[in-house]
């Protein structure tokens, strides 16, 4: 551990049943979400856009996976409020649920030749279901986790979400790899329904669990004291609008997820013409590597300070994202797994591993679920589409890979200087986390009120 005594202080409870929770949670959650990414790299195009063009059928298939990050600030705004006002754990069951009804949906969708214009649009349509879902997931599991921790240990905690949610994508990619290897006509009649039908199962296994979670301490003193936020955006956006501001630069960092698992996988197979089976095990070495540094990095953090372990994830993406693609490019599968595990299993999880304390530690208690799932879901609502801005700058041609790399690079270079700008926070107890720039309560009045 890290060498001190677990200080519970007002906020600890069961740290390690939350974190459990959160992680397999998260794991059910973006396996939903990144099945649907892989299909739309490398299938729905064929399904659902087929008179198309096979570079317009890419381009409209990946713009649905960008869809689906449009219902992702709406999902914030109003998982967020439900979260402040009425508790962690009534929003971490149902966003389990409505995401996996819209997943298996998904895999229950006949195809475009089959039902014709009617077809992509329900695909959208459910798109944007599994968006809502998602934007309140990990800002739910993140102040779940947090507010169960020990004080000096909650980097580490918090991290088991993001930790989950890379488990998924390798469930998401492992489950793939077979039937990507399928014939091309079983792959688009039925292969590709699979991993979608076998989310029912894995949703079950996360409801049972997620409703065994007790809430969290600090949300039932609020409780007890009358003191839960009736409305937590209009008191978010008055006392915490700059740190609301700093999540959303700073969630930029997502760009580098997406362009990994979406635009990299869509340009090397369908533009370099690479193997799929190959490109789909980068994936899972890299999230495999992503599980096992994650915690890593967050111990770490809990002893030296969230800003420059966050800083140095940016900017070392920053750098990589050109080997990446330029080793793609190349058509070089040794520097495509030695950089794309680099990248994305180590470097990238500096950034992952961070975030879900050092966002959460910017706001006070009553409007953390808020004030973490609007400034992230509008920061991934921007990196979501960059996929589809890639492939649609990008062209047809090897070497335009070059302008996709500098536009991520960028990126990431803002979310190092909006990190740059906040305050360091591992060492605030968490009864005083996100009070330093918050006035006085004035707990009789319109802002708050006792909890139904």
């Amino acid at each position: 551990m890290n060498g001190r005594p677990d200080r519970a202080g007002p906020a600890a409870g069961r740290p390690a049943k939350a974190a459990l929770a959160a992680w397999i949670g998260s794991a059910l959650e973006y396996y939903d979400f990144f099945i649907y990414g892989t299909a739309a790299a490398l299938v729905f195009g064929k399904i659902f856009f087929p008179s198309s063009s096979p570079a317009a059928g890419t381009l409209l298939a990946l713009s649905t996976f960008g869809v689906g990050y449009v219902t992702r600030p709406l999902g914030a705004l109003l998982l967020g409020h439900l979260g402040d006002r009425f508790g962690r754990k009534r929003v971490l069951i149902a966003t389990l649920l409505l995401m996996g009804l819209s997943t298996v949906l998904v895999g229950c969708l006949p195809s475009y030749a089959a039902m014709g214009v009617a077809s992509p649009i329900l695909l959208v349509a459910l798109r944007l279901l599994q968006g809502l879902s998602a934007g309140g997931e990990q800002a739910s599991a993140n102040s779940m986790s947090l507010e169960h921790a020990p004080e000096n240990r909650r980097a580490y905690y918090t991290s088991f979400t993001l930790s989950g949610t890379q488990a998924g994508q390798i469930v998401a990619t492992a489950v793939f790899l077979p039937v990507a290897a399928l014939p091309q006509d079983a792959l688009l009649s039925w292969g590709w329904r699979v991993p979608f039908w076998l989310s029912a199962v894995m949703v079950a296994v996360g409801y049972f669990i997620r409703r065994s979670v007790e809430e969290t301490p600090v949300f039932r003193e609020e409780v007890a004291a009358g003191e839960v936020v009736r409305l937590p955006l209009a008191v978010l956006l008055r006392d915490h609008w700059t740190d609301v501001l700093r999540v959303i630069v700073a969630a930029l960092i997502a760009s580098v997820s997406t362009i990994f698992t979406v635009y990299a996988l869509s340009y090397a197979v369908n533009t370099v013409g690479l193997s799929k089976t190959p490109m789909l095990w980068v994936g899972v070495l890299a999230n495999v590597a992503a599980v096992i540094s994650i915690p890593l990095w967050a111990k770490l953090s809990d002893r030296t300070g969230r800003k420059r372990i966050f800083i140095a994830g940016s900017l070392g993406c920053a750098v990589l994202i050109f080997g990446y693609l330029g080793a793609i490019a190349a058509g070089s599968y040794v520097w495509i797994f030695v950089l794309g595990i680099g990248m994305f299993g180590i470097v990238y999880t500096a950034t992952s591993a961070i975030w879900p304390s050092f966002y959460g530690e910017m706001f006070p208690a009553r409007v953390r679920l808020s004030g973490t799932a609007i400034g992230t879901q509008i920061g991934f609502a921007i990196s979501g589409f960059l996929p589809s801005v890639a492939a649609a700058v990008a062209g047809d041609g090897k070497g335009a890979w070059l302008g996709v790399a500098i536009f991520t690079a960028g990126l990431c270079v803002v979310n190092a200087i909006a990190v740059a700008t906040g305050r360091e926070t591992y060492r605030v107890p968490t009864a005083l986390l996100g009070l330093k720039q918050q006035p006085a309560r004035q707990p009789q009045g319109s802002e708050v009120g006792v909890q139904p």
